[in-house]
Parts: structure tokens; sequence; C-alpha cells
């Protein structure tokens, strides 16, 4: 099985001519695959069925993948099985019809507002760090960015005066994201009391820097997240994300309207944004109570 995906590795690279990146992903996914198999027992893949890359996808989601990583996952798998079928190496291909994971409405992790209250509280502000940190964690509840755009945040996207920031999305769309006055006086101690000590001179423009004075990786940030949540004795998983779906959550529960919600966001599909109607039943329920003719 191994002396196979070599071969497969070589034809994406040789043939196919896809990037390293590419070629070590698909390597990943396809050994963590065969790990999974010989635990099962099974040793040609002439012997797998529709069930073992089922189970196999449901291991890897309890292992914390999200939706689009398992999708990817079983994306290296369908590649990998159709040219293992069409060198004549596979009697039937199993994997050919499987549905993407995406379909599997994954909800989002959201904390709740006494969650946020005690992860808040975690940073210690002692420190010029846990200054740094807090600021951080009330920024990303307030503004809902993602990782990347708060690590990319430069001091020239910040117009507090006006009560919002500018940032760059995916695709290197721009969009305005209003941000609560309490967010904005953490990141103005933060920038007046802390920066100055961290920044490595006048022409550095990112906003949060590290302890090396050099601007936060989204790894970096990742690490500070989980630790402060662990400090907090959050037991639920915490990673950046979930301060953007609490965001987006918490408006919702409290009267936004979805088309504003997925402009905060930076969603540029609507549909992108309904999964948040799914994490709060109360307010479905409320909905159809009253709104059902026989509620």
């Amino acid at each position: 099985m191994r002396a196979l995906l070599d071969s497969f590795l070589d034809y994406v690279s040789l043939e196919r001519g896809l990037s390293q990146n590419t070629r070590m992903a698909y390597a990943d996914d396809i050994v963590r695959f065969i790990d999974f198999l010989a635990k099962r027992g099974v040793s040609t893949f002439n012997d797998v069925n529709r069930k073992h890359i089922l189970d196999h996808l449901m291991d890897e989601k309890a292992r914390g993948l999200s939706a689009n990583s398992l999708s990817r996952h079983l994306v290296s798998l369908k590649v990998f099985f159709r040219w293992m079928a069409q060198e004549g190496m596979l009697d039937v291909n199993v994997a050919e019809t499987m549905d993407s994971p995406k379909v599997w409405k994954m909800l989002p992790g959201v904390l709740t507002p006494k969650e946020i209250d005690r992860l808040f509280e975690a940073p210690d502000l002692k420190t010029p760090l846990g200054i740094r940190n807090r600021a951080i964690l009330e920024l990303f509840y307030a503004s809902g960015l993602r990782v990347s755009e708060m690590a990319d945040l430069q001091l020239t996207d910040l117009h507090f005066d006006e009560n919002f920031l500018r940032c760059i999305g995916k695709g290197r769309k721009e969009r305005v994201v209003p941000v609560a006055k309490t967010a904005i006086k953490w990141v103005r101690r933060y920038i007046e009391e802390v920066r100055p000590q961290l920044s490595p001179g006048v022409q550095e423009q990112t906003v949060f820097l590290s302890r090396q004075k050099q601007p936060m990786s989204r790894k970096t940030i990742w690490v500070m997240i989980k630790q402060c949540a662990r400090d907090a004795g959050i037991t639920k998983t915490v990673y950046p994300h979930s301060l953007r779906h609490s965001f987006a959550s918490h408006l919702l529960v409290n009267g936004a309207e979805l088309r504003i919600i997925q402009e905060m966001l930076g969603h540029a599909d609507i549909a992108t944004t309904q999964i948040y109607t799914h994490v709060d039943p109360d307010r479905l329920k409320g909905v159809h109570r009253q709104f059902h003719p026989r509620a």
C-alpha cells in the first residue's frame, strides 16, 4: 500500500506538475488513511469499502478536523482511488460517488457570554503581554475578524475615533467593521502602554507584536487563545474562530439581521452566514411559536 502511495505521489509531482505543498498534503491524508486501514486489518485497497472511508472520516472529525479539512481529506482519497482505477490497480472505485463532508452541516463551536467573560479575565494584566492578550481577545469578539485578518491588522486600519476598523479579508476584499467601545479602550491601552516596548521602530505598522518585536503569527495568536481558555477553566475546544463564531451567534440571538452579520463577517455568500441560524434553538423555537399558525 505504501508502494502504491509512492507511485501516486510521483505521478502528481512529475506528470501533473502539482506543487510540493500539494504533494505533502496528499501524502499526509493518504498515510493517515493507510494507518486507519492497518488498525482494521485491511491490507489491500481492493478490500476497502465505503464504510471504511466513512468511518475514517468520522474518526478525523472526532479528532477535531473542520468540515473544510474533511472535505479536502476526502478529495485526496478520491484522487488517489481514481488514479488507481485508471491504472488498472483497483477493481471498483468505492470513493467515486461519496459526498463531500461539507454537506454534513457541522455547527460552529460557540462560547456563552459567561465563558467569554471568563476568557477575558484570563490574561495577567500585571504584565505587558497580558494587556496585549486582553486587547486581542476583546477585539476578536468585538469585530468577528479572522485570525489572519487580526495578524495582518495595521495601525492605519484603526479608525477608533469613528468606532470602526478596516480589514482586508478573503479575496483581498476590504470591509468596514464597527468596534465596541470596550474593545477600543483595551486596544488603545495596549498601543499606548505596551506596543512601544515591543516595536522595533516607527516603520513597523502591524498592530499586534510579539515579545520578539515581530508581528504576531496566526499560530502565536492561536496558542495564546488556547492557553487563555485553559487558564479560564473552559473545557470546550477554543480557538480564534470560536470568538468569530460567538460574535456572529450573539449578534443573531440579540436580533441582528443576517445580512448585516454577513457584511461584518465578510462572507461572500449568505449561505455561509446562515449556519448561525442553527446555533440557537431557543431563537428558532421562538420564531416558530410567533409565526406558525398551529404553534
